[in-house]
């Protein structure tokens, strides 16, 4: 299992380190014990939360609502929560679905 990944009683929790403001959005390798992923709105009014939310459901196959920000809110550095088994999250996260 990688660093960034945790299973929890009901999903996983991923550690991501996020970049906003990037020219696009895209997982971009580890950053220390995170998973970097590069979203393309900036940081205000919460538009950088919601980017990271909507990308990272589309990368484990999830309706945007299931997947929650549990700690970082307002930091680059984010726990997100979403109701997948961590191997198939690991899969679609890395791609090797």
């Amino acid at each position: 299992m990688t660093s960034w990944l945790r299973p929890v009683d009901d999903g996983v929790e991923i550690t991501v380190h996020i970049q906003p403001g990037a020219s696009r959005s895209e997982l971009a390798g580890e950053h220390g014990e995170a998973l970097k992923v590069r979203i393309s709105a900036r940081p205000v009014e919460g538009a950088a939360n919601a980017a990271l939310t909507e990308f990272m459901a589309q990368c484990l196959g999830v309706a945007r609502r299931e997947v929650r920000i549990v700690r970082g809110e307002k930091s680059r550095h984010k726990v997100l929560w979403a109701p997948v088994a961590p191997e198939l999250a690991r899969r679609r996260i890395e791609g090797d679905t």
